[in-house]
């Protein structure tokens, strides 16, 4: 089996201790967003907080609303995101870009462009698959390579590349994706996992970064759904999503 034969060192054991107390939330929080695929709950923020509420939505809607998230997330942060949904939630089944730009006003950074990428890929997906959504992703979940191709590398979705689209599956309950953002990239320069590498991640490279995470995960026993929401609490104190 293919190792990447990590010397231990000061900052792996810190990470590990960090783990062992954040354990409990972050196993919580992937608990939630298997929750979320198979309960009529929506995300909301509030306060500086996420918090699932049950809603009056069907699962289609719902898993639009956090696909829709993610492509606010991109290039931005999971707070952003969660704002903007809060803002433009009442409008992303009908409502018009225009519309979701108004609202998104002094709130979110890409108030044109984003907007424009969520009516063209609601479109798609009623047009091409009566908006079933969690139909097509039953029908591919069994392939995960061909579930992550349907969104990362689709003409009809916009907005969404193969950080964003495993970012979308990992929040909605399915393991094993590596969401290779600015930040986790930088994580595994300083744990020697990898040398300095060119942002963005283009779609060849892809698979074979995230295979070397899953390898870190392996060597250092930390799941690597885990180890993800681990870095990224390591940025900014919170276990988000």
């Amino acid at each position: 089996m293919e190792t990447l034969k990590l010397t231990d060192s000061l900052p792996i054991r810190n990470l590990k201790k960090e783990y062992l107390l954040k354990r409990y939330s972050i196993a919580k929080r992937l608990k939630e967003f298997d929750i979320f695929y198979n309960e009529p709950y929506s995300w909301f923020f509030n306060n500086g907080k996420m918090e699932l509420r049950k809603v009056e939505k069907n699962d289609d809607e719902r898993l639009f609303e956090e696909l829709c998230f993610c492509i606010f997330t991109a290039n931005t942060s999971a707070e952003m995101g969660l704002k903007a949904i809060d803002a433009v939630r009442n409008l992303l089944i009908n409502g018009t870009a225009e519309e979701m730009t108004e609202k998104l006003e002094g709130i979110y950074r890409f108030n044109n462009l984003r907007p424009q990428y969520i009516v063209h890929t609601r479109e798609y997906l009623k047009n091409n698959f009566d908006f079933k959504l969690k139909n097509k992703i039953n029908e591919l979940k069994n392939d995960p390579i061909a579930l992550r191709e349907f969104f990362a590398n689709n003409n009809g979705i916009k907005g969404l590349g193969y950080k964003e689209t495993s970012h979308f599956l990992r929040n909605v309950g399915f393991k094993g994706y590596a969401i290779l953002d600015k930040h986790i990239l930088n994580s595994m320069i300083e744990f020697n996992v990898m040398e300095n590498i060119k942002i963005p991640v283009t779609a060849k490279q892809y698979p074979e970064i995230e295979q070397k995470l899953k390898l870190f995960s392996n060597e250092i026993e930390i799941p690597m759904d885990e180890l993800d929401l681990l870095l990224w609490s390591r940025r900014n104190g919170k276990i988000l999503k």
